[in-house]
């Protein structure tokens, strides 16, 4: 099959650091490169991958500072996937533009489908997805389609990491850790209350953006001077492994819909359990007694801090190995490219790793 991948130009592919979008685009093209597939990525120049590179611009626009208007270049980007799909080069389109592409490639024959990345709450989102609502579309969670339930959701499709990015280290678990991103939804400041109230000492690992420098400054950083808070900074996933390994368990007291949450399966890669909130994709991911522990509040959450020894940290992972890999990840969406294409054309038969 022939496929193209639409990835944002924002982060290379894959990010060096931060950049969950650009790593789950990293990872589902190459397990298709891998099952024999004929993938090209449209992305920044300074990306990485088995696939055919077709770049509009030579650099991540994170960074790149002569780039002010990041639209110009994303709707060149589209118009040259146009005009390849004018020269038949595709089978099907895969973007992760969130609406972008809408509008000129519902006005074209080949199958297309987008992959919504981000919330879907806002209240400008549900007359956008009513005016587009033929658009065939996957989400990452059943609980992200919600707020538009009359958008045309073809399937969910769970994220998924690669078997063995991640996975269990011989250390002995001494913390609790916080993973990814200091922002208010994020609920840093909750995570390091749980972790004083439970007198554990907690790590974390996490980059600030300049959008939420506030809420660190006024909220975080004077919590940082406590003797069981260590803030580790951004941390690339060759180191996560051992940190992950080390945590008794991930905290995620978050306070939004988040549509996925990559940090809990990366948690799960290394058989470590993740306490989180009940909130948006978390009862999906997170399975309560099992992997960790859904939790309503902060007493919740110190509570469950007390249940960790209980689970089996080699189960978990098996959990991850079961439900959460690129390849589990990249069949579900062959599986989507074909019904896609089933629908306007004749059966175009897929090499599979078992051929």
């Amino acid at each position: 099959m022939r496929i193209a991948q639409i990835a944002p130009l924002t982060e290379a592919v894959p990010p060096r650091l931060y950049g969950g979008t650009e790593r789950v685009v990293h990872w589902l093209t190459e397990e298709l490169v891998a099952l024999g597939h004929e993938v090209t990525l449209f992305a920044s120049g300074d990306s990485c991958t088995s696939a055919t590179l077709d770049a509009v611009w030579p650099r991540a626009l994170r960074l790149d500072g002569s780039v002010r208007d990041p639209n110009a270049l994303h709707m060149m980007m589209l118009e040259r996937v146009r005009q390849k799909c004018d020269d038949e080069e595709f089978d099907c389109l895969h973007f992760h533009l969130d609406y972008y592409p809408f509008s000129l490639f519902a006005r074209q024959p080949t199958p297309f489908v987008t992959t919504l990345h981000g919330r879907l709450d806002l209240p400008e989102h549900k007359p956008l997805f009513t005016t587009f609502a033929s658009i065939p579309l996957v989400s990452i969670s059943d609980a992200q389609q919600r707020p538009v339930s009359q958008a045309n959701f073809v399937r969910t499709i769970h994220h998924g990491l690669p078997e063995n990015l991640l996975t269990p280290q011989a250390v002995k678990p001494g913390y609790l850790a916080v993973l990814g991103r200091i922002a208010p939804e994020k609920g840093v400041d909750r995570a390091i209350r749980i972790a004083m109230r439970c007198g554990i000492p907690i790590r974390i690992a996490a980059k600030i953006d300049d959008a939420d420098k506030d809420y660190y400054d006024a909220i975080v950083k004077p919590m940082m001077d406590h003797p069981l808070v260590e803030y580790i900074g951004e941390i690339g996933d060759h180191e996560k492994s051992e940190f992950l390994s080390g945590a008794i368990g991930l905290l995620l007291p978050i306070n939004w819909p988040e549509p996925f949450g990559l940090v809990m399966i990366e948690a799960m890669a290394c058989g470590t359990p993740v306490i989180a909130y009940d909130s948006g994709s978390v009862p999906e991911i997170v399975e309560d007694g099992k992997t960790g522990f859904v939790v309503r509040d902060e007493t919740g959450a110190v509570a469950a801090v007390a249940r960790l020894p209980e689970l089996d940290r080699h189960a978990i992972r098996g959990h991850f190995e079961a439900r959460f890999t690129a390849r589990r990840m990249a069949l579900d969406y062959l599986d989507t490219y074909q019904a896609l294409i089933d629908a306007v054309a004749p059966r175009i038969k897929l090499v599979s790793s078992a051929e």
